[in-house]
């Protein structure tokens, strides 16, 4: 069926819901070129101001999973399953979750972003390790997934095509923080990606995209309930994002955090109930087990006994990287010249943390990006960063600064120490604020 761009866009104008073909129109229309980026800016202003109903937002997902291929894992033995995270500082979960959940007998095959805004990405980590594909051809990420249980690669440019070219609109228009048009973008990738499960992580706090509980459990809810209604089962957690999820915050230095949570080098509680809760989740969500008690069982074996390890590093080895990664990260991994602690001027215990700032501080050592463009340093950032309700003193650091000279040294432990205040009502925030299950999300399916 055929309409007109314009009477589509003035129906959402004034505030009226379009029907499924008349989304897919407009999709396909940008896909193949006959509806302009102007009309689809139009479009993207119109449902900034007047949103979308659930109906609509299903729709448009799927209009843009459909824009490209649609992944079929079902040759193999297990479920394909997933996970996804609105972004923080120091969330580097992914590179733990996947070989857990493949030692468990899941397939993860994740499809991951670059950073955006003052959050790290997790392609931009991979690209710390020397020879890591993350933009391998299909048959060989197909392989790796089949063999070893999971990959972590970059979006392909035939899979939901339609999503960059309205992000990239979205961008240039003010429109990006539509929460229709961000699940859909998150979600339309995700079905494109063939999956049986998905589970969301949904950050909360000052370091995250959704700074309030409100906002957070508004997109979880808009996520689970969207990927429900387009037939994808779906969990999600809300967990805080007030303090750097890892001790580490920059590329190499997250990948070395990972490795040392894989090799269970030295306890991190916060980053052990967040993972393993969402591997349990995963796994249960994926049939592979009847409740997260015993989930959790198989997660601390595979875990105890290095079998997550070894599946992160033969991902790694099949990827292009090196054999032996998890034995001698510190050789393969990229060094900063200049390595050095930060104090904070006074003792007693860290109360808050700017955590968002501590991520642009990142930025600022040139360790993400301020265009597009830009370069990245994938040896600097930050690590051994106090935690809430941590003791910090003239001998017990805020954290190490890794940085490309002195100058940039000195900046970023400046930046460090006005991200910190000490002393004071420490306010301890569970990790997990909510869950919602896929039961959650029905009675918010207007429309469906």
């Amino acid at each position: 069926m055929s309409y007109l761009p314009q009477e589509l866009i003035r129906k959402k104008r004034d505030g009226f819901a379009l029907e499924a073909d008349e989304i897919k129109f407009l999709i396909n229309g940008l896909v193949g070129q006959s509806v302009k980026a102007e009309q689809i800016s139009a479009f993207a202003m119109a449902v900034y101001f007047n949103d979308m109903t659930m109906a609509e937002r299903v729709a448009l997902t799927e209009a843009m999973r459909d824009s490209g291929d649609v992944l079929d894992w079902s040759d193999l033995p297990g479920p394909a399953l997933d996970k996804h995270s609105s972004g923080g500082v120091g969330d580097n979960v992914s590179l733990m979750l996947a070989p857990l959940v493949a030692a468990c007998g899941g397939y993860v095959p994740m499809i991951s972003g670059r950073g955006l805004g003052h959050t790290g990405g997790t392609l931009d980590k991979f690209d710390a390790i020397p020879g890591y594909q993350t933009s391998p051809d299909n048959a060989l990420f197909r392989k790796t997934v089949r063999d070893i249980g999971c990959a972590i690669i970059g979006q392909t440019a035939n899979l939901a095509p339609a999503d960059k070219l309205i992000y990239g609109i979205r961008d240039v228009t003010a429109t990006v923080e539509s929460e229709a048009m961000i699940t859909a973008s998150i979600l339309s990738k995700k079905l494109a990606a063939g999956l049986s499960a998905l589970v969301l992580d949904v950050k909360c706090g000052n370091g995250a995209f959704m700074a309030t509980e409100a906002q957070a459990l508004g997109l979880a809810n808009s996520l689970g309930t969207v990927a429900n209604g387009a037939g994808l089962p779906t969990l999600a957690l809300v967990t805080d994002m007030n303090q750097p999820l890892a001790n580490a915050a920059g590329n190499a230095v997250e990948v070395q955090n990972a490795v040392d949570f894989l090799t269970r080098a030295r306890p991190m509680p916060r980053m052990e109930r967040i993972v393993l809760a969402l591997c349990a989740e995963m796994l249960v969500l994926g049939g592979l087990y009847s409740d997260t008690a015993d989930a959790h069982t198989a997660l601390q074996k595979v875990w105890e006994n290095g079998q997550a390890a070894e599946v992160f590093e033969r991902m790694v080895a099949a990827l292009g990287g090196p054999a032996d990664f998890i034995s001698a990260a510190g050789r393969h991994l990229p060094v900063a010249p200049i390595i050095r602690d930060v104090f904070a001027d006074e003792a007693g215990p860290v109360s808050r943390i700017k955590t968002r700032d501590i991520g642009l501080a990142v930025i600022g050592l040139g360790g993400g990006r301020t265009t597009p463009d830009d370069q990245l340093d994938y040896s600097v950032g930050f690590s051994a960063l106090a935690g809430i309700g941590d003791m910090v003193d003239h001998q017990t650091p805020l954290g190490r600064v890794h940085a490309s000279s002195q100058a940039r040294a000195e900046a970023a432990a400046a930046a460090l120490q006005a991200c910190y205040e000490i002393g004071g009502e420490v306010e301890h925030n569970p990790v997990i604020l909510h869950r919602l299950g896929p039961e959650d999300f029905a009675g918010g399916q207007e429309g469906l």
